[in-house]
């Protein structure tokens, strides 16, 4: 295999969609499969779409779910510039030779004139059959076409599809396919303002640098004829391709769209992106609790499959064990319960201390102070009852405040007015207690006074932490304190009076 150049070409149009993220994905694991080199190419030739602040957008989500490119704007390279606004003239001396090799020629339609013809036929294509009858340099004289160029005005270089051929190649995932040239468009590869389309400069950068593989989305294979014909013209070698499947909804209808994450409740962009409206402004699958890791070992397997039955992979365990024909055809459908269970297993492998950095800030904005080593130990009992990282605080609440509220159903169940001494005794015990006597004092006593564990433990479990949920008791306990816990046990003993007596 030669030298593999891949890259992520995404547009600055807005936040990175998750289905870019697992693009980029492939890009990079294949990259990694053959010590090649994976680039990142920013693609703003449509200025008009241009947002301000997604390419940073985009190098930060690549940064976090830990694709770092070797060649990118931020890094530079041997290829660059890597931002397709600052190759501008670049591409109009490759438009020029195309025009000058016959396959390639002027237009000066208005959009009003094609937008009538699009009006009278909804089928209407300019290319073989209609592109002689149109205001081209094919159809006027050379005197008028001159006289329109020095006028400037509705300038277009378009491509001049062959008629009467199949055009064809090979993809690495949906094996031979071909396009007959007649149903194809002579699609405009250079703007009025000088600045190339998709097309154009999609093939120069792709041949300027070097690029052996395109692994890109199933929805640019319709266009893939006309660049196996530019590079045909040029007379380059094309590279490989490979379009990828689309990510469908949960329903399994359709491509999933930036808005469906609002819909459906969960994220569809890796990080939040906050727009001038509401409406606009996504919640990003970092914010919302997940783990780099464990969303990119999800979006690998949504349309991959390394082969076997085995789930949990990290990179570099998918690095060797990727190929592009082991990627399915058919779309696959974005679970996001199965998102969170991949979640939760990295969540339960996940460093203590790492966690603890990841709820640090949480705790603080809610107005709690706890050191880093008293976090981790929360990380450490909570981590196998959450599925996102928040949760461990909004589940564990009770580490960082007394309960305001309590499970009275429960209470009411097993509440005896006898229980009321015993907890206040065990309080008392628990006031000199230290971390390794708290056990001895809670169950030493329950077995002492010939008491039932699996009775009287809820009750303390509710005094504690407001309800039955949480992690093992005796280790909560011991993490917040004898006296914080004997003092829960005794504000909880008034309320518990007071439910039965109610």
């Amino acid at each position: 295999m030669t030298d593999v150049r891949v890259r992520f070409a995404p547009s600055p149009t807005g936040a990175l969609h998750i289905g870019g993220v697992r693009t980029a994905l492939y890009n990079y694991l294949f990259a990694k499969k053959h010590q090649g080199t994976f680039i990142l190419r920013i693609e703003d030739t449509d200025q008009t779409r241009y947002v301000e602040g997604a390419e940073q957008y985009i190098a930060e989500a690549l940064h976090w779910i830990g694709f770092e490119p070797e060649e990118s704007p931020l890094k530079g390279g041997n290829y660059g510039p890597y931002r397709q606004s600052e190759r501008k003239d670049i591409y109009k001396q490759y438009a020029d030779q195309l025009i000058e090799l016959g396959h390639a020629y002027y237009a000066f339609d208005t959009p009003d004139e094609l937008d009538t013809l699009r009006k009278q036929d909804p089928e209407f294509k300019y290319g073989v059959k209609t592109r002689n009858s149109l205001k081209n340099s094919l159809s006027l004289s050379p005197d008028e076409v001159q006289r329109l160029l020095a006028q400037g005005e509705h300038i277009t270089v378009r491509l001049k599809i062959p008629a009467d051929e199949i055009i064809e190649f090979t993809d690495h995932i949906r094996g031979h396919v071909s396009f007959d040239s007649n149903e194809l468009d002579d699609k405009v590869i250079l703007k009025g303002d000088g600045m190339p389309t998709y097309h154009l400069a999609n093939i120069v950068d792709d041949h300027l640098m070097k690029i052996s593989h395109v692994i890109r989305g199933e929805e640019w294979l319709s266009s893939t004829p006309h660049h196996v014909i530019m590079y045909r013209s040029f007379g380059w070698q094309a590279p490989e391709f490979a379009h990828l499947p689309l990510i469908l909804k949960p329903t399994g209808q359709g491509k999933l769209s930036k808005r469906d994450g609002a819909k459906f409740g969960f994220p569809v962009f890796p990080l939040s992106w906050i727009a001038e409206n509401e409406e606009d402004s996504f919640i990003g699958f970092r914010e919302d609790g997940y783990l780099p890791e464990a969303l990119g070992n999800f979006l690998a397997l949504l349309g991959w499959s390394p082969g076997d039955d085995e789930e949990i992979l990290d990179i570099e365990t998918m690095i060797p064990r990727f190929s592009l024909d082991k990627i399915v055809k058919s779309g696959a459908r974005f679970d996001i319960d199965k998102a969170l269970w991949f979640n939760q297993q990295y969540i339960i492998k996940a460093d203590n201390h790492r966690l603890a950095s990841l709820i640090s800030k949480q705790v603080a904005t809610l107005g709690y102070q706890a050191d880093a080593a008293y976090l981790s130990e929360v990380c450490r009992l909570m981590k196998e009852r959450v599925h996102r990282t928040h949760e461990i605080v909004s589940k564990g609440m009770f580490f960082f405040s007394a309960p305001t509220t309590y499970d009275d159903a429960t209470i009411i169940k097993k509440y005896k007015a006898e229980n009321k001494q015993h907890l206040l005794n065990i309080a008392d015990q628990l006031m000199t207690a230290d971390q390794a006597s708290i056990e001895s004092a809670v169950k030493g006593y329950v077995q002492d006074n010939q008491l039932k564990l699996g009775e009287f433990m809820p009750i303390i479990r509710i005094a504690i932490s407001g309800n039955m949920q949480g992690p093992d008791l005796i280790e909560s306990m011991a993490l917040l304190g004898g006296k914080e816990s004997a003092q829960r046990i005794k504000t909880a003993v008034d309320h518990f009076e007071k439910v039965i007596h109610a």
